[in-house]
């Protein structure tokens, strides 16, 4: 399978990973932000999870974006 730009991105593609991963029996998902999600009791949970997460960053302003930098995963 080919590896293409999302919409909005410009110039090479850059590496994907997998975004969701189990810690301690529970599901979590990370953003572009670094940022890891959860926790959810199922990757189903996490996926749904997501879903809102993007609609949520989606209608938000930039500075939403932002703020989440700051909590970056150690």
């Amino acid at each position: 399978m080919a590896t293409v730009n999302r919409s909005g991105e410009q110039g090479s593609v850059p590496a994907r990973h997998g975004r969701y991963l189990q810690k301690d029996g529970y599901w979590y998902y990370n953003t572009r932000e670094g940022v890891d999600i959860g926790p959810f009791d199922s990757r189903d949970d996490a996926e749904i999870g997501v879903g809102e997460f993007i609609e949520f960053i989606q209608a938000s302003e930039p500075k939403v974006s932002d703020v989440l930098k700051q909590y970056r995963a150690a």
